[in-house]
């Protein structure tokens, strides 16, 4: 359940700024959060949390009341290269830069009335246990092509005959 915004016009350390206040909450605290914060990085990020959460609702069937923000990761997108006229005919370098997020939430612990705790499967955990168990399987069985049946016992090397001295 993620969100990617790419190509923000935002330098990537000022988005990073933002991002580390939202780490960890759940969505609608975060929403609160990012709707006062005074940068100019809050409102993208406010809108892709908003698009990840209902990304979740729509495609995975899951409550906004259960999602939180588990993981927000911003790099650096294309660098625009621009240049500022100095005296003398020369220039200097203006670099515009940019930034790509990824907005990935994860579902809490929902509590049922027996005092009991219950974790919903997300649709990406699945798929990633069903990819670790089918690698596990093609690891565990043998290859057919070149494998040849062992003949000496383990521990022994195969020993060559003798050459006698001419």
């Amino acid at each position: 359940m993620k969100a990617i915004r790419r190509n923000l016009r935002i330098s990537s350390k000022k988005v990073n700024l933002v991002a580390s206040l939202v780490r960890g909450m759940p969505v609608e605290n975060a929403i609160n959060t990012l709707s006062f914060a005074p940068k100019s990085a809050a409102r993208p990020m406010m809108e892709l949390i908003k698009s990840a959460a209902a990304n979740a609702v729509a495609n995975f069937k899951q409550k906004r009341e259960t999602l939180f923000v588990q993981q927000i990761i911003v790099n650096e997108g294309a660098t625009f290269k621009r240049w500022n006229p100095v005296s003398r005919g020369r220039s200097h370098p203006i670099l515009k830069r940019t930034s790509h997020i990824t907005v990935e939430l994860g579902v809490q612990a929902v509590e049922k009335e027996d005092g009991k705790t219950e974790k919903q499967e997300t649709g990406s955990g699945a798929e990633k246990a069903e990819s670790k168990k089918s690698a596990a399987a093609t690891k565990a069985s043998p290859h057919t092509r070149g494998a040849e049946p062992a003949t000496a016992k383990a521990g022994q090397a195969k020993k060559s005959p003798k050459k006698s001295a001419i």
